[in-house]
């Protein structure tokens, strides 16, 4: 079965999914511990077994690909989210946000050694086009992606707006490689995103946490404080889908409702990986209602940010169960100009508890109807993931819920279940306080004529 789509798109290929990162641009031999004789025994076998193969393989081999592959490995070996960025990848994760792309619009990652589809980016038409979170790319015009590196699939998925790239998926359930005719074209990267869905309640979704994530929140929220004036009723928070990204943009993002106290803790085994993220009252926003959308996309930075407004009671959780991240990555610049994003610390809601695999339950558990399945993944799913000792482990037949937790979401908002439910509910809630409001001021006249 084949579908040709000649759609033209805003793009952006994302390198690093559930980021919840923080950058390092010390050396890693600076921070490392000294090696113990064990550890020397290994680095003498390694040494040993790249001797004889620089000696012995039938072509001269390139010692800088067998190194770089050793260190790939051997980050593979640890978890899911510790991993080798090439110079070029490096290069990637480095550019500034405010940049331009130009793609297909999806974002990849390696998943049992295939190259697959994490999620199509939000309005663009690789997203209309029907393209899942799940999918396995088989093929980029016409080549094999077996052994093919992200960076590789990048190079050959990017290129000037206008021309058309060709990819081949497999997906579960069709019998029959889908073919994708898909045109470049060229998108800013912009990680809030507003629109209105109601005359009295604010909308604000936020796609993942980036630098200027907060700035443009601030941005946002002053738009619909500005239109809505006194007829605003609350604010509805988005993060649905979101895969995270800079740990300190959710803290500071969190800061906004939170006035005191401990945003979100990490502990590792080094003693500077313990840290409390504090918050400050400097820039925090009156209290009004708010609901936060969560599902099983809403990954890391932005499960940090539902924990922390759960916690204080600042927020409604709508949704389904989120994807259970709770562990935070630190990059390294090697000497080469390549990188490593290494796990380096678990991280704690303000409450003390770890999310890792279990993610955070929402208050009021809500499906969408009419959403597209994009495919059943959460962090528990992922191999060599870090447990969680605050926990017994479970195994998937102890888990209720048994529906895929990711769904695209519809693009009419009357189609979105979730969203008008808390449309629904902060209007209630709105109904609710100017009842109490005139009960207490019944009650106070009353009072004063006896």
């Amino acid at each position: 079965m084949k579908y040709k789509h000649g759609l033209k798109i805003g793009v952006l290929i994302a390198l690093l999914l559930l980021f919840g990162f923080t950058l390092d641009n010390r050396s890693p031999v600076q921070n490392a511990q000294a090696f113990d004789s064990s550890s020397y025994e290994q680095v003498k076998i390694f040494s040993q077994a790249l001797s004889l193969v620089q000696q012995n393989y039938v072509e001269e081999p390139d010692a800088q690909e067998m190194v770089r592959g050793a260190i790939r490995g051997m980050l593979r070996t640890l978890d899911p989210h510790s991993s080798f960025m090439d110079p070029d990848m490096f290069k990637e994760m480095q550019i500034d946000t405010a940049g331009e792309f130009q793609g297909i619009g999806i974002t990849i990652g390696i998943r049992e050694e295939v190259l697959t589809v994490i999620a199509p980016i939000d309005d663009t038409p690789a997203y209309r086009a029907g393209i899942l979170a799940g999918d396995k790319i088989f093929m980029i015009e016409g080549k094999p992606t077996k052994d093919m590196t992200l960076m590789e699939a990048v190079k050959l998925m990017r290129g000037p707006k206008g021309t058309d790239v060709t990819i081949t998926i497999v997906r579960k359930g069709e019998k029959e490689p889908i073919e994708f005719s898909i045109t470049r074209d060229v998108i800013p990267i912009v990680s809030v995103k507003t629109k209105d869905i109601d005359e009295a309640v604010g909308y604000i979704r936020v796609t993942q946490f980036q630098k200027k994530t907060p700035k443009e929140f601030d941005d946002a929220l002053e738009r619909i404080h500005k239109e809505k004036g006194e007829t605003f009723k609350g604010l509805i928070i988005d993060l649905r889908n979101n895969p995270g990204g800079l740990l300190m943009a959710a803290v500071d993002l969190a800061n906004r409702f939170i006035d005191t106290g401990t945003i979100v803790s990490t502990k590792g085994r080094l003693k500077n990986q313990n840290l409390d993220y504090k918050a400050n009252s400097k820039s925090s926003e009156p209290d009004y209602p708010i609901v936060v959308l969560i599902n099983g996309g809403s990954a890391s930075a932005s499960e940090i940010v539902a924990g922390a407004l759960k916690d204080y009671k600042k927020a409604i959780l709508l949704g389904t169960n989120s994807f259970g991240k709770g562990s935070v990555q630190t990059i390294y610049r090697l000497e080469d100009g390549s990188g490593m994003r290494v796990t380096t610390a678990k991280y704690y809601t303000p409450s003390g508890r770890s999310i890792q695999n279990t993610g955070i339950e929402p208050d009021i558990i809500v499906r969408n109807r009419n959403g597209k399945s994009m495919g059943h993944l959460r962090e528990r799913d992922l191999e060599g993931r870090l447990d969680n000792e605050q926990v017994e482990e479970r195994s998937d037949s102890d888990d209720e819920d048994q529906t895929p937790p990711v769904d695209l979401i519809p693009e009419d908002p009357e189609e979105d279940d979730q969203l008008m439910r808390a449309v629904d509910l902060l209007k209630g809630l709105d109904l609710y306080r100017s009842m109490q409001a005139a009960d207490d001021g019944q009650v106070t006249e009353q009072g004063s004529g006896r």
